[in-house]
């Protein structure tokens, strides 16, 4: 199955369709829901945002490494098509070769070179009324290391690979449940910035101002009336509006965190569960 990375909100927000089956979705599930999951305190600490879900966590830097080179991930984020993404030039302004983006432009996306996931995996699951409020995502250090294949020889202390300084700059989530699996609700929703607000697709940014421009002579002409005209041209004009992400079976969601993470919320699930599993993308620091 050929992965692509689907653009939600340029440098921002991206999205990879069907990086797991529907198959494996389930068989996932049906093992996760035997684990010790813990349900989050109901009074977060200060300065912690509400957060009403059961989590559970581990380090398992051999899973984290199947999850990069196993489904596709490492070739697609680190040799990464240009196809739906800003770019296919390099830092110089030239094309790419083969339509795939430059190194430099994998760096500049990635905020660094790529070495692999975060060991560090968190399975959040989310039942009817549960949710998580608006909040940021932390950017996190630690070593990164490479995890040799299962079938090579142990390593001896002395030959054991050491770690790389590694930081985490983009959050990884991946559905397992969606409303094809009857869960309704949970999506998660960004809410943009002035910075992010201007980074918005030239044809969505026309298409407001456009609707814009519509209202404009409405009123002008006096067929709108009233005072709620002008407060929605102006939310039109700095394209407000939060971004919403809808759950799809298998889908991969990859967003930027730490001192460029939007600020975001996964909505109440109203019915069925929510299952998510979580990682980070890691680049050398």
């Amino acid at each position: 199955m050929d992965l692509s990375l689907t653009t939600v909100l340029p440098d921002q927000i991206l999205t990879i369709p069907s990086l797991f089956t529907s198959t494996l979705c389930k068989t996932y599930v049906s093992f996760l829901s035997s684990l010790p999951f813990i349900t989050t305190p109901a009074r977060p600490k200060k300065g912690d945002a509400v957060r009403v879900n059961d989590r559970f966590q581990i380090d398992d830097p051999v899973f984290a490494e199947r999850l990069w080179r196993e489904t596709g991930l490492k070739d697609l984020i680190v040799g990464g098509s240009a196809e739906g993404l800003d770019g296919g030039r390099d830092g110089h302004g030239d094309e790419a070769e083969g339509g795939e983006m430059s190194a430099q432009e994998r760096r500049d996306l990635w905020g660094g070179e790529v070495v692999g996931l975060n060991p560090n995996i968190r399975i959040y699951r989310y039942r009817k009324g549960q949710f998580f409020a608006q909040h940021y995502d932390d950017s996190n250090t630690l070593e990164h290391s490479t995890v040799a294949p299962t079938s090579a020889p142990p390593t001896t202390p002395s030959s054991a690979p050491c770690g790389t300084p590694a930081k985490t700059t983009w959050t990884l989530l991946i559905y397992l449940t969606s409303p094809s699996t009857g869960c309704e609700g949970g999506e998660t929703v960004f809410y943009l910035d002035d910075d992010a607000a201007a980074s918005l697709a030239p044809a969505a940014k026309q298409k407001k101002k456009m609707k814009a421009v519509d209202v404009k002579k409405k009123e002008e002409g006096g067929g709108g009336g009233g005072g709620g005209g002008g407060g929605r041209r102006e939310e039109e004009e700095r394209g407000a509006g939060p971004i919403v992400v809808g759950l799809e079976t298998g889908m991969a969601l990859l967003h930027r965190h730490g001192r460029d993470c939007l600020l975001h919320e996964g909505r109440e699930v109203r019915e069925g569960e929510k299952w998510v599993l979580r990682s980070d993308l890691c680049v050398k620091r």
